[in-house]
Order: structure tokens, then C-alpha cells, then sequence
């Protein structure tokens, strides 16, 4: 009797408790971001709300199972630690932080760090460039050298020498166009984290930026130096991991007529209540920005300062010239920041009373536009991210079909799953240590946390 009494108590809470929220999410006028001038306190609209996880029909008890694993992680001493955020329906139901942010003076981790996110900047760059298509400014198969005029003219890298870097090259029978720049498979390769040694010298010697610095160097400049060299393949032949978001960077600065970094500001992250995303600092954030962690010889953690061939210092996003906005890698934010910008496409294109994409824009950043050159058949890549296939479903840990996910260079992952309406990412900042599965193990736990569908 009494259980029954309870349990219809708790269906008539939960019944109303989403009710409500519903009638408060949908009184919400929609803006179309960029079209309404943003309001200061735009930031401050649509907190994230909590909840217990059974009222989103996830197991506390289940969930709790990540605390036990990122322990004891930490107590191997495989990472340092680390911030966690699940999101179910809109509702935060995980938010911890475990370990120390800082090996010198022991500051522990806290939810509010600001991380460098690296390539989880990669689908914030494409995003704005989807942005600007949905406009109409310009087709995804249009070439490059429209737009970007250094590209008419492509080579692909034939013969090397070790001696001194020289090349020689074939002339490539294909455009480079915008869609082969948002999928990687433009030929274009990645620097100093390319797979050919030759790519790594050729990029250096021509003074290309591939990740981040601290010198007076625009992404025009860059850009500019890296269409004249050579290529890995033919445009559209393989998927090659590239700086390809850094020349869309670009792109958009030339399309918008702003600095790209205006540009994300504007049209992003004011809309979207972004307020710890950029990519750099002020000096009040400089206390937020939690240092990279290595280890040394003795197998302790220590401060990471950067490349130790010196192609970039760590502490890019609070000194220097402050000039060079990568669209592949160079963004700050905070777990919760990218939670907005995941959720938003988890809505369809919307978030926070303003319009980003249409939902017809949504799937097509979704749909397989690399068929068979990626994921050996689990997944494959959209315009913006990795995405489950059904094999890669069968394997089991990996979310939804269609749950879409990456990471960054500096040991930061995340994912979203369109069917459970579930977000899940994992900050931390470290580098040139063994390879840990925390990530793996965390959408394995969440995804076996969920109770109902």
C-alpha cells in the first residue's frame, strides 16, 4: 500500500516536473543568432539546470560507478585528474572534479576550470562556416581558390630530400573545395602531429603554424604560406587528419568581414552563453586556466611548458601577441561551456532562445561525407565529427547510432547521443604520457546508467 502510494507520488512529481519545464522552455521566443543585438546578460539565461538522475531515468547508483574508476586512475597515477559533466535532457546529472589541476602547489580541479580544448575546436570552426552556407554566401563543393586565390594552383608532394628539405612535386588534377577542407580529406597535412616526417619538415621550414603561438602571426599568414606547398593526395582521395578548419578560419574571416575570433564571439558564444570560450584570456580567467601536466624521468607529474622541440609554449592563451586564431585547435572553454554548444545541436540547431542552425543543417553536418576512407565501418566522419555507425554500435560502450563525438590534443573527450539525449565529456590536460581509456570507460558507464529510454 504504502510503496504504491509512493511510487504514484513520485510519477505525479516527475509528471509535473517536466511539465513545467517544458512549458517554460517553449514560452521561450527563438532568435536567430547574429540578428538581434545580444543583451549583456545573455550569459546568464537558461543555467544549467540539476537533477537527480532518476528523474531523467538514469541510476545514481550507476553513475556513482565513475567515481570508483576515476580514482582510482588517479591513485595509478595514470592521469593527474580531471572534471566530468553529464547531461541528460537538458539536465545536468554528473558534475565532478577529481584530483590536482596544479603539481606544484596541489590546487585541486574544479568544475569551472578552463581548459584547452585543441581540436574540440574543430566543430565550433565548422559550425560557423555552416553558419555562413546557410546564408547562401557559398556551396560546399565550391574550391577554395574562390575565395582563398593561394590554392589555384595545387602540387602533390612526389619525391623528398632528408639533406635539406627539398621537394619536388606533381600538379594535382583536382580543386580543393570548402566540403574537402570540413572533411579531412583535402591532401593537406598537419605539421609538426603529421604521420610523413616529410610533411613535418616541409611545414616547419615554411614557417607554417600548425597548433598555436605566442608570436605576431595571423591565420592569414599562415594559411597563405601553407597553400603553397605540397599536398599528401588529390583532393577527396583519402581521409588525412589536416589544418583544414585553420584555412576555413580564415574563410570565415573573408566571408564575414570580421577576425574570426569577432566572428565566434558574435554569432556563438554571446548566443549560446558561452562566456568562458575564446582563445585567449583576460586576466581575470588567467586563475581558471589549468596548467598541462607530464611526467618526468622518476615518473612524477610535473608542469608541461610545451613542444620540447619548442614549436609551441603551453601557456599560449594568456601570453604573447595574442593574434593567431587556429580554427583547428586553438580555443579555451570549460566543460560546461562545450556542453551548451553540444546540446544546442542536440535540440536540433537551437539553445538558449536563440536559432544557430536549421534541424535540415543538423543532418546534413551529420550525414557520412566520407563513406568508406574513415572508421573502418564503426564510424564515419560528417562535416564536423565522428559519428556511429551500426557496427560501431554492435561493439557495445560507444553510445547510439548516430552519437557523434572527438577529442583534443591536450587529453580532452566528449560525445553527444542523439537517441538518449545524453552528453558526456571528460577535461583533462596532459601530453606525452602512456594512453589511458577514461573517456572509453565513461560513456561505457553512463550509457549503462540509463534506466528507461
Amino acid at each position: 500500500m504504502y510503496q504504491y502510494i509512493f511510487s504514484k507520488t513520485y510519477l505525479q512529481f516527475k509528471t509535473f516536473f517536466f511539465f513545467s519545464v517544458l512549458i517554460f522552455f517553449n514560452s521561450c521566443q527563438i532568435r536567430e543568432a547574429g540578428q538581434v543585438q545580444i543583451q549583456k546578460t545573455s550569459n546568464t539565461i537558461h543555467q544549467w539546470p540539476k537533477s537527480l538522475p532518476e528523474l531523467v531515468d538514469m541510476s545514481s547508483s550507476r553513475l556513482a560507478n565513475l567515481d570508483s574508476i576515476f580514482i582510482q586512475h588517479i591513485e595509478q597515477e595514470k592521469i593527474p585528474g580531471m572534471v566530468a559533466l553529464i547531461v541528460r535532457n537538458g539536465f545536468v546529472v554528473y558534475e565532478k572534479a577529481f584530483g590536482n589541476a596544479d603539481p606544484l602547489t596541489n590546487e585541486p580541479y574544479k568544475t569551472d576550470n578552463i581548459f584547452r580544448i585543441a581540436s574540440q575546436t574543430k566543430a565550433i570552426t565548422a559550425t560557423a562556416v555552416m553558419m555562413l552556407w546557410e546564408k547562401g554566401l557559398f556551396n560546399l563543393d565550391d574550391p577554395i581558390s574562390m575565395y582563398i586565390p593561394e590554392f589555384k594552383d595545387l602540387s602533390i608532394l612526389k619525391e623528398f630530400s632528408d639533406s635539406d628539405s627539398t621537394y619536388k612535386t606533381i600538379p594535382a588534377k583536382n580543386q580543393m573545395t570548402i566540403r574537402h577542407l570540413l572533411n579531412h580529406t583535402s591532401g593537406i597535412g598537419y605539421g609538426i602531429i603529421d604521420g610523413d616526417e616529410r610533411i613535418r619538415k616541409i611545414y616547419q621550414k615554411a614557417g607554417v603554424v600548425d597548433l598555436y603561438t605566442t608570436e605576431n602571426v595571423s591565420i592569414e599568414q599562415s594559411v597563405k604560406r601553407l597553400a603553397k606547398l605540397p599536398l599528401h593526395h588529390e583532393p577527396g582521395e583519402r581521409f588525412t587528419y589536416s589544418e583544414g578548419l585553420d584555412v576555413l578560419g580564415y574563410l570565415i574571416e573573408i566571408i564575414s568581414g570580421q577576425s574570426f575570433s569577432e566572428f565566434l564571439e558574435e554569432h556563438l558564444f554571446e548566443p549560446l552563453g558561452m562566456s568562458n570560450t575564446q582563445f585567449y584570456l583576460n586576466e581575470d580567467q588567467y586563475q581558471l586556466l589549468v596548467p598541462v601536466q607530464t611526467k618526468n624521468q622518476n615518473g612524477e607529474w610535473i608542469i608541461y611548458d610545451g613542444h620540447p622541440d619548442g614549436y609551441y609554449d603551453a601557456n599560449y592563451p594568456k601570453i604573447g601577441a595574442k593574434k593567431f586564431y587556429s580554427g583547428g585547435a586553438g580555443l579555451t572553454s570549460t566543460a560546461q561551456d562545450y556542453a551548451r554548444f553540444l546540446q544546442m545541436y542536440l535540440n536540433g540547431g537551437v539553445f538558449n532562445e536563440h536559432r544557430i542552425l536549421s534541424p535540415t543543417t543538423v543532418d546534413l553536418i551529420m550525414s557520412n561525407q566520407t563513406n568508406n576512407l574513415f572508421g573502418e565501418g564503426n564510424t564515419y566522419y560528417g562535416l564536423a565529427f565522428g559519428v556511429v555507425t551500426d557496427k560501431g554500435f554492435s561493439i557495445g560502450g560507444r553510445g547510439s547510432v548516430g552519437t557523434f563525438d572527438w577529442g583534443g590534443y591536450f587529453n580532452t573527450q566528449y560525445y553527444a547521443d542523439p537517441d538518449l539525449n545524453i552528453i558526456g565529456i571528460l577535461m583533462k590536460q596532459t601530453q606525452r604520457i602512456p594512453w589511458e581509456n577514461t573517456g572509453n570507460i565513461m560513456r561505457q558507464v553512463v550509457g549503462a546508467s540509463v534506466i528507461e529510454k
